[in-house]
């Protein structure tokens, strides 16, 4: 027995990319808990949160819409990622496979939402 959300592609690695970011987060520094470390950790939460939630009994348009906020989700983590780069959080190589992850993802959903 499962939900039909946890049966798709999207949502399992926007779990995957959830943790991921979680432990990469856990090392950024103390003064930063409030700021980016928070916001990039809910902006990726987002993305799952969105998918499972638009998925349960809502029309296709309203799942499209739910659909949207992870896309949007997906790029708010982009340009966190920058940002962490930027002040030296994670390294060039940790922002590349970052990177490469956020776009395949966004890519992911999108041909999802186009097939709703």
């Amino acid at each position: 027995m499962s939900f039909k959300f946890e049966k798709l592609t999207i949502w399992q690695k926007s779990m995957e990319l959830g943790e991921i970011i979680f432990q990469t987060t856990i090392n950024f520094p103390a003064d930063e808990k409030f700021n980016l470390t928070s916001q990039i950790r809910r902006a990726v939460d987002s993305i799952a949160l969105n998918i499972s939630e638009g998925s349960i009994l809502q029309s296709k348009p309203e799942f499209k819409k739910f659909m949207g906020y992870s896309i949007r989700s997906c790029a708010e983590v982009v340009t966190c990622l920058y940002k962490a780069k930027n002040r030296n959080y994670i390294s060039e190589e940790n922002f590349q496979k970052l990177y490469s992850d956020c776009y395949n993802l966004t890519n992911m959903m999108i041909g999802f939402r186009n097939q709703l």
